[in-house]
């Protein structure tokens, strides 16, 4: 079955190779509703009337199913965020589409600031756990999150994954999302920040297109930028875009793979941290 509001399919989510369910209340595509009780599989959500696909169900009831699940998933981000809280962890929801860079960037990142700080990884994918064992080759612990199906992280299951992980206190914990620039819009996993990497090699009209993620984001990570040279991307425009969509969206501009432009990304990690020790 497909869900009303995301159309993902039904899937089981597993973190380091435990199946974990949620509880979340939904409809059927049929209109439906199933049993009150545990499932074996995680059913995933977007946002927006875009997504409202779903035979039998009215355009109300659908927002009304979809405000009942942003409110649980809402529910779980703040103890999430609670908890960081207590133990004085920075948490970064990183966001992108696939193929940006994200884990080339996280797995630099972590080279680079072994040492300096402590640090910990949240890694989402809906296969695999190869992302997770490259971060884990820089000496950094990571706990390994699989959706299935399904095309976003969601706050149980990060609240699921710091039980697993216990990040050290005064850390900075990344969590890499699932690649996506839709669902994962939407979903507060207890973080911070929601840090955007956008590759020049994709469309500089991509804030426009995924207006909701550039929105959500308080950082915009230009990647890439050593293959200017040999595209037809317009940056000044791509970060108009953005701060079109979000005027407060402040962008880095900067290559994972070169390491040009990466100390003004740990500039920015530095300043978010000293202002998360303050309570800002």
């Amino acid at each position: 079955m497909m869900c009303t509001v995301c159309g993902c399919g039904e899937g089981e989510t597993t973190i380091e190779g435990e199946a974990h369910s949620h509880d979340h209340h939904h409809e059927h595509a049929h209109g439906h509703p199933p049993p009150h009780h545990h499932h074996d599989g995680v059913h995933h959500y977007g946002l927006g009337p875009a997504h409202a696909h779903a035979p039998g169900l009215s355009q109300a009831r659908m927002v009304s199913i979809e405000q009942d699940i942003l409110a649980k998933n809402d529910e779980y981000a703040a103890a999430n965020r609670r908890r960081l809280a207590e133990r004085g962890v920075l948490a970064l929801n990183l966001v992108s589409s696939p193929g940006s860079g994200k884990t080339t960037l996280l797995t630099r990142t972590l080279t680079d600031l072994a040492g300096r700080w402590p640090m910990a990884v949240i890694e989402g994918d809906q296969q695999t756990s190869q992302d997770a064992e490259r971060i884990r080759a820089t000496g950094v612990r990571a706990v390994q999150i699989n959706t299935g199906k399904g095309c976003h992280l969601d706050a149980h299951m990060v609240g699921h994954a710091l039980e697993r992980l216990e990040p050290e206190a005064g850390s900075l914990l990344f969590i890499e999302n699932v690649g996506n620039l839709v669902c994962p819009a939407g979903f507060d996993l207890g973080e911070a920040h929601k840090v955007v990497i956008l590759s020049v090699t994709e469309g500089e009209d991509k804030p426009l297109k995924y207006p909701d993620m550039f929105h959500a984001a308080d950082l915009m990570i230009l990647n890439k930028t050593d293959l200017l040279p040999h595209l037809q991307f317009d940056v000044e425009q791509c970060i108009e875009y953005a701060r079109r969509v979000n005027p407060r969206i402040k962008v880095l501009r900067l290559s994972a793979t070169t390491g040009e432009g990466m100390e003004s990304w740990y500039e920015w990690l530095d300043a978010s941290r000293r202002l998360a020790a303050l309570g800002a």
